[in-house]
């Protein structure tokens, strides 16, 4: 069995004699963390036990922080640092703006009969959720809670909640079809199955939607008013909560169109940004911002809950190489007329098309390779 964790986002009902105590939490509790982010700045000191002895009668005296809160906020600060170790490499201080509270599960918060019972400064209160769609998360014999983080939104109030449960682990001998799948902008995906059958996801409409918004960010850049910034930031989340919805649909559809124990082939685009250096300037923005990570990240987790499995292979050739006869020519893809026509046999078809056969292919061939015994493969 393998743990799988995911995000339930559940509105709670907030009365108005609540609200307040609320927003004062989660206001204290940002500029708590903002705090201890200034002096972990300062001191580059990511050690739990240290920050404790270093901060924890501070929270406690100057902030008003229960035991638990202040235990909470030094973790919250360590991850969002070690998160931007990580991705960043170097030491940037992040600054905590929208009041947050991170709750520990049956300690800041817990699930009584059709509410959660949640800490605040002021003590405990009892809120209401809206269950539709998200019921059989409540199933505590069957999923986990882990630390939830309360958000507010527009006046309403969430709890993103982490959510662990098991499921059954895929293996390589199970699998019963393979998928190549083509990532690309004129085509979202192109795929190939074992079945010998084509899909595609258009792209046209989403590159269009996304030129409006890259056109709206120039004009609003060139005004440089606190209005037009406001309005950059606002349209900036609309676009990528829109294209994050838009990778939900495909890879959801992606895994819920194949049957269990299937094998999905990807590209490996690890380095498609630095690959934009060859292409025209005016098209860099487009390669460059296209969510190829985002749409893997959400395959790979679809997947795995419905009991299949995605690799990643060298894309090297894959819209080059002839998936009759094997030969590899640059000129046998047309990239304007997006026609790949074979040089040496003939054969034509849609390049993404082509990108999602050879990775059909690959994802056989690693198939036979992982089937063949170690003693076998040593001589």
């Amino acid at each position: 069995m393998e743990q799988m964790t995911v995000t339930a986002k559940i509105q709670i009902s907030v009365s108005e004699t609540d609200r307040p105590l609320l927003e004062h939490t989660m206001s204290v509790y940002r500029d708590a963390c903002n705090h201890v982010s200034d002096y972990v700045f300062r001191t580059h000191d990511l050690k739990q036990s240290s920050l404790n002895k270093a901060l924890y009668c501070e929270l406690r005296e100057r902030f008003g922080l229960k035991s638990q809160m202040a235990q909470s906020v030094l973790k919250t600060v360590i991850a969002r640092y070690r998160t931007i170790l990580e991705n960043q490499n170097e030491w940037i201080r992040p600054f905590f703006r929208k009041p947050q509270y991170d709750l520990v599960w049956n300690r800041d918060y817990s699930l009584t009969k059709n509410c959660f019972s949640v800490n605040t400064l002021a003590g405990r209160v009892k809120l209401p959720y809206f269950a539709k769609g998200m019921s059989k998360y409540f199933d505590h014999s069957v999923y986990r809670f882990g630390t939830a983080k309360l958000v507010s939104k527009k006046g309403r109030y969430y709890l993103h909640i982490p959510v662990t449960y098991e499921i059954e682990e895929a293996e390589l001998s199970d699998v019963c079809n393979v998928v190549g799948v083509d990532r690309g902008i004129n085509f979202v995906v192109a795929t190939y199955d074992s079945r010998h059958r084509s899909g595609f996801v258009s792209g046209r409409s989403i590159k269009q939607k996304r030129a409006a918004y890259s056109k709206l960010r120039r004009e609003l850049q060139m005004r440089q008013t606190p209005s037009a910034r406001r309005r950059l930031k606002a349209i900036g989340q609309r676009e990528n909560r829109w294209m994050q919805d838009v990778n939900h649909q495909v890879s959801k559809a992606l895994a819920m169109s194949n049957p269990k124990h299937t094998l999905f082939v990807l590209e490996d685009l690890s380095g498609v940004r630095s690959a934009t250096e060859r292409v025209r300037t005016k098209d860099r923005y487009v390669t460059v911002s296209w969510s190829f990570y985002d749409l893997e990240q959400k395959l790979i987790y679809k997947a795995k809950q419905n009991q299949s499995v995605v690799i990643k292979v060298d894309p090297a050739y894959t819209s080059q190489c002839c998936p009759v006869c094997g030969h590899i020519e640059k000129a046998n893809r047309n990239k304007k007329l997006h026609l790949f026509t074979c040089r040496n046999c003939g054969y034509k078809s849609n390049d993404d098309r082509i990108g999602a056969m050879n990775l059909y292919r690959m994802g056989i061939n690693y198939i036979e390779k992982s089937q063949v015994p170690d003693t076998v493969a040593a001589e």
